[in-house]
């Protein structure tokens, strides 16, 4: 996927969601979001996708390049191994 694919898949996750949460906001007798509070909650959650889609890359990276591996330096058994017969 191309980052325009995914930046347009972020917006389109976010305005159904937002069209979602807005009907059943009215559902349960809430009054009509304004304009400005749809806006915030698009933003919202299209910053939280974003913040998502980010954090599991960057865990997926650091698998891929080793960088869990160099972190354990006990030098070898699990602890959960050790109190095994």
């Amino acid at each position: 996927m191309t980052r325009l694919q995914i930046a347009i898949a972020i917006v389109v996750i976010a305005l159904a969601s937002t069209v979602g949460l807005n009907f059943a906001w009215i559902a349960v007798e809430g009054e009509p979001l304004p304009i400005h509070g749809l806006i915030a909650l698009s933003l919202g959650i299209m910053g939280t996708v974003a913040l998502a889609w980010v954090l599991m890359a960057l865990a997926f990276h650091s698998d891929r390049a080793g960088w869990d591996e160099r972190a354990d330096r006990t030098g070898g058994a699990d602890l959960r191994d050790r109190d095994k017969p």
